[in-house]
């Protein structure tokens, strides 16, 4: 690079480095005028003197500038001073889609979402009379809001090298490479048109397009050669092989559109991007919306306008179903459907600690949870032969849910326990049998024994008699090990379970009930599922994988193979989402369901504003002033969230508390806002931690015993932290906890219901809670002299209750309805019932361990955590006969 840190272009000042490339020095610069980040790309002295050079560079700056377009990145400003010629551009926080097929192939949803955004990008340019001529994974880069075409550099380039000797003599070389005053674009993606020096159009792009989608598929490149004259060879004589022929279970519409996209000959291939956007949406459409389950392409409101046509949908599904029960054919025909979350409700797989999905073992029944309205998550089953799901009673917070052998119960975790329970729709109460704090799976034995995993740092794989009874540690762990997700083998006796050897990091072992030693049958981070005749599923890279298994000998057979690319993962614990039996496959498609925006909203419901860029957001909590937010952030899914600081004026943020292999979740301030309280499982439980706001060395806060605990809120006198305290017993109880003198805890309101989510209001006589003990949550408010005095102020379910600055009003949720009580200064009552505000999308993830979605400003603005995309999370994707596609 030529410049240094520091030096001014205008009123641009460089400040790092970002890449070099054949046209151009990148850095990331800072526009003094309007205090932004900004992307400087620089023509080099070696470079600035060539005409040639200088007109291709001016050419980007006039083409970028007719060109405005989401997915292309934008132009700012253009330059020259002291003889350097600069363009100034859009920041792009990310990688290049290059870097990212480096790690392996996209997931389906993935490969469809950037390859409309880019067909759309290419669409607008050619609209314009601009063909890219280089397109290629390294100009496209991926940011959280999707990606933005780079580079247009040579678009509208000179008249091409027609001398075809040029290409032998080219030498070998492993990179791709853009080679000025000859060939013009990169080799690997040229059309067979520019390589044979003919004259270049949109559908041009078009090919260069369908070997980037191919590529974001299959993680390959479209053709190859051992030389550059091979590869030449390959472009123009080679079909590629199928894109399913890497990924199995990919739409063959997805195939046939990319082989259009790569067609030899320019009139065979798709005429315009638009129509290659269009087909991308069909397929996407076609994916979402399969002929074999049509419900699943209606809004839930219509669904119910045409119930003889899901009477046939239903008649459908289960007659095949029992074709392929009793079918004597060796490879009976796959068929591929969807499930969509019960009406009202959202499938709660995208939370770390809700697992995933169980298929019943004779593949008739799925079971699930799912999140209502009430902010409560209902165990659900859906037989495959009807339409509807129904809730099983008294699951509520239900996760994790495995199947008893004769498919006749569910076990499943709630509110601390190990449970059991009827799936029927008018199920006994569930029987409790252990506790299980942070549970990380369970499996049935034909014998009565279930095994399960209770959680927590160091804690091994137990067993419990399904009656009930004494629990039993059956494996042993090493420091700071951790056993998670069994899965009992066809004898009974013999399961696997995934040992936690490090952050992101898992070795399966397999053992025995009753036998001390165990053997490392699969080095993987993940979770691993057994299907009978004999496979094993597990997850990798993004990849839903299985491999042969002997389960007699419990060792793997052979090399795994890929069933599905792009299956939902949790790194932190190893789990994926998916569930099998012999006929019947599940798992939820990869999604950025996770992300979020911090969004303002006034009293209207109008958004007004944000923080930051689109990412993953947890329990927002301004400052006193408000001029400063906590919140947690994940910043790669690989790792836990950290508690990051934002300055509310500048949208600035930096990380605050230091990257560990576990969460920091619910920062609280202190009244001054010199002090953040927040939660972490750092010690193997989750406790509460203390840090200065201006970020700096973390503090545990002392307790006498080791109990679950996690910060509600501050006295605003500062005497007092009132937190919540966990337990199988009590459930959650709220306790206050003295700031100063001797650190003795007491019980501020503790029941045998769950109490959370309080919020001292402003002048320190009132504290709201939530508590469930009307059978459903609700808001309260109690005196804090005297906490027996109480009153509930929500009418029909309420969570996550917030004061105003001035404590006149109280805000809280009634689904995505947000709420005002109207309070008088000196009264312990509301002088008003609730009334509506507006509703707003709020975004659901983590919600056991962070439960707030909002906060308030002084200024009475609110700061949201929405989802980032209006659209919802995808449905559970269902094959069955998903074994008639394996290699034999």
């Amino acid at each position: 690079m030529t410049l240094s840190a520091g030096t001014r272009l205008g009123p641009y000042e460089l400040v790092a480095p970002v890449g070099a490339g054949g046209m151009g020095e990148v850095y990331r610069a800072k526009d003094t005028r309007l205090d932004r980040t900004v992307a400087v790309k620089v023509l080099p002295p070696h470079l600035s003197s060539s005409p040639e050079s200088r007109q291709r560079f001016e050419r980007e700056a006039k083409t970028i500038s007719q060109l405005s377009h989401p997915h292309i990145c934008a132009l700012y400003d253009v330059g020259h001073q002291d003889g350097v010629d600069y363009l100034v551009m859009e920041y792009l926080e990310g990688e290049t889609l290059a870097e990212r097929l480096a790690k392996g192939p996209l997931s389906l949803d993935l490969v469809l979402r950037y390859g409309t955004e880019i067909a759309d990008a290419l669409d607008k340019a050619h609209r314009q009379g601009v063909v890219h001529r280089d397109l290629k994974p390294g100009n496209v880069m991926v940011t959280k809001a999707g990606v933005k075409l780079l580079d247009f550099g040579l678009a509208k380039a000179l008249a091409p090298v027609s001398s075809a000797t040029q290409f032998t003599a080219l030498p070998t070389q492993a990179a791709p490479i853009t080679r000025e005053g000859s060939l013009l674009g990169t080799l690997q993606y040229m059309a067979p048109e520019q390589l044979e020096g003919k004259e270049a159009d949109a559908r041009t792009d078009i090919f260069a397009f369908g070997a980037v989608l191919y590529e974001m598929a299959t993680g390959k490149k479209t053709f190859s050669g051992a030389t550059q004259a091979s590869l030449i060879g390959s472009i123009l004589r080679d079909e590629p092989r199928a894109i399913s022929e890497s990924a199995p279970l990919t739409p063959a519409s997805l195939d046939r559109l990319t082989r259009t996209c790569l067609a030899k000959d320019p009139d065979d291939r798709w005429q315009t991007a638009r129509d290659v956007a269009r087909q991308l949406r069909e397929v996407d459409r076609e994916r979402e919306h399969p002929a074999t389950e049509p419900v699943r392409g209606l809004r839930r409101s219509r669904a119910r306008a045409i119930p003889w046509a899901l009477a046939l949908v239903a008649l459908g599904f289960g007659v095949l179903l029992g074709r392929a029960a009793i079918s004597k054919a060796p490879r009976p025909e796959i068929i591929r459907s969807s499930l969509l979350p019960p009406p009202g409700t959202e499938f709660f797989f995208f939370d770390a600690n809700n697992g995933a999905p169980a298929v019943s073992p004779d593949g008739k029944r799925i079971a699930f949870s799912a999140l209502n309205p009430d902010d409560q998550v209902l165990l659900f089953v859906r037989p495959l032969d009807s339409l509807e799901s129904f809730a099983i009673p008294g699951t509520d917070g239900a996760t994790f849910p495995f199947w008893s052998p004769d498919g006749r119960s569910l076990g499943f975790f709630a509110e601390g326990r190990l449970k059991t329970v009827q799936a029927s729709r008018s199920a006994s109460p569930p029987l409790s049998l252990a506790d299980s704090l942070e549970a990380k799976g369970g499996t049935w034995s034909p014998d009565g024994t279930i095994l399960f995993s209770p959680g927590g740092r160091g804690t091994p794989i137990f067993r419990v008699s399904a009656s009930g009874g004494s629990t039993v540690p059956v494996t042993r762990t090493e420091k700071g090990s951790q056993h998670r997700f069994p899965t009992l083998l066809p004898d009974g006796r013999r399961f696997l379970y995934t040992a936690r050897i490090g952050q992101g990091q898992s070795v399966v072992h397999v053992t025995s009930i009753g036998s001390t030693e165990s053997r490392e049958i699969l080095r993987e981070h993940s979770h691993t599922v057994y299907s009978p005749p004999g496979y094993l599923l597990f997850h990798r890279s993004g990849r839903l994988m299985a491999a042969r298994f002997d389960a007699d000998r419990a060792e793997i057979e052979g090399e795994p193979f890929e069933l599905v690319d792009g299956v939902e993962f949790f790194p932190p614990t190893g789990r994926a989402v998916f569930a099998a039996s012999e006929n019947v496959l599940a798992y939820a498609p990869r999604t950025d369901a996770r992300l979020s925006r911090l969004s303002w909203f006034d009293r209207t419901g109008k958004e007004v504003g944000s923080i930051g860029a689109p990412g993953m957001y947890l329990c927002p909590r301004l400052s006193p002033d408000g001029r400063q937010l906590a919140v947690s952030v994940v910043e790669q899914l690989a790792n836990p969230p950290d508690i990051w600081l934002f300055d509310t004026r500048l949208q600035t943020g930096t990380r605050s508390t230091r990257p560990e292999a576990f969460p920091e979740l619910n920062p609280v301030y202190s009244p001054d806002g010199a002090r953040i309280f927040f939660s972490s499982s750092r010690q193997g439980y989750w406790n509460i931690f203390e840090m200065p706001s201006s970020g700096g060395e973390e503090a545990e806060v002392e307790f006498a015993t080791a109990s679950a605990r996690w910060p509600n809120d501050v006295s605003p006198d500062g005497s007092f932290l009132l937190y919540r305290e966990f337990s199988s017993a009590s459930r959650g109880d709220l306790k206050l906890l003295p700031l100063s003198g001797e650190p003795r805890p007491r019980d501020f309101i503790g029941t045998t219901f769950d109490e959370d989510q309080a919020s001292f209001s402003p002048d320190g006589r009132r504290v709201a809670y939530v508590s469930d003990e009307s059978g459903r949550k609700e808001v309260f408010v109690a005196r804090f002299a005297d906490p027996s005095q109480r009153r509930r102020v929500s009418s029909d379910g309420g969570i996550q209750p917030r004061w105003s600055r001035d404590g006149r009003e109280l805000f809280y949720l009634d689904g995505r309805t947000m709420m005002a009580v109207p309070f008088e200064a000196a009264e312990d009552v509301p002088s008003g019932p609730p009334r509506r505000l507006f509703d707003v999308p709020v975004h659901v993830i983590f919600r056991a361990f962070a439960p707030f979605k909002y906060d308030v400003a002084p200024d009475g603005r609110f700061l949201i955590i929405v989802r980032a995309s209006d659209a919802p999370p995808p449905p559970l994707v269902l094959v069955l006969n998903w074994q008639a596609g394996l290699p034999k």
